[in-house]
């Protein structure tokens, strides 16, 4: 099975997302199995900073005893013979948040994203916030500073991977308005996922939702109104 979890947005390092985490993590050690899970962190979205990544190592390895490593590819060349043996040892792949577009043109650039496909291909879990939730979509609501210019913050669509067919704003608590605007006017249906929330999608369908906190909705606009339904639990 192919599972995304996308989650809205949150603080891992104030452990506002945890038992999203768990749900995470327990999926990992199912794919483990009877060995140690591993969690694959990638930063790119946030130029790889690296306390990002410290703070995801005590969050998986502290509380729920994964092992981790991470992918850097922003600042040097990746040696990808290691780079391919990360991925291969992965039971879920982590996406940190950031600056979504900049991260998806940095993968095809470092050649990141054939390995990030293909271990989805293969069963590996994808787990995502913000900028690693919403990239897999076809259609993203989202801020860039690549494009707007550092400092600025102009939310506006974006074309994403497209792995997945749909509308999505990570955040959306906080850009509900003009999110349901742009929904109401363009588009027939979307998925706003609030801080805190995540959605389940398996094998490219949406399952249900996840809650530390936050919810996660359907929006779904017809003759100008748009009916909003909170995604159930999985």
């Amino acid at each position: 099975m192919k599972r995304i979890i996308a989650i809205g947005g949150g603080e891992l390092r104030e452990r506002t997302t945890l038992k999203i985490d768990e749900y995470i993590a327990n999926l990992a050690k199912e794919h483990a199995g009877e060995k140690r899970a591993n969690a694959l962190f990638i930063p790119t979205a946030s130029h790889d900073f690296m306390p990002y990544y410290n703070t995801f190592h005590k969050v998986y390895t502290g509380v729920f005893d994964i092992k981790t490593d991470v992918a850097l590819t922003v600042f040097k060349e990746p040696d990808m013979e290691k780079m391919k043996t990360k991925f291969e040892k992965a039971d879920v792949i982590y996406v940190g948040g950031g600056d979504t577009v900049f991260m998806m043109e940095s993968w095809k650039k470092s050649g990141l994203l054939p390995l990030i496909e293909d271990a989805y291909n293969r069963g590996v879990v994808l787990a995502g916030l913000s900028a690693g939730a919403i990239c897999w979509f076809s259609d993203i609501y989202t801020d860039s500073e690549s494009v707007n210019g550092k400092g600025e913050e102009k939310y506006s669509m974006f074309s994403g991977l497209n792995w997945k067919k749909g509308v999505i704003s990570p955040h959306y608590g906080t850009r509900m308005l003009d999110f349901d605007k742009i929904v109401c006017y363009n588009y027939a249906r979307a998925y706003g996922i609030e801080d805190n929330a995540a959605i389940v999608i398996e094998d490219g369908e949406v399952v249900g939702s996840l809650s530390s906190g936050g919810k996660a909705w359907l929006l779904e606009s017809k003759d100008g109104k748009l009916q909003k339904t909170e995604i159930a639990s999985v």
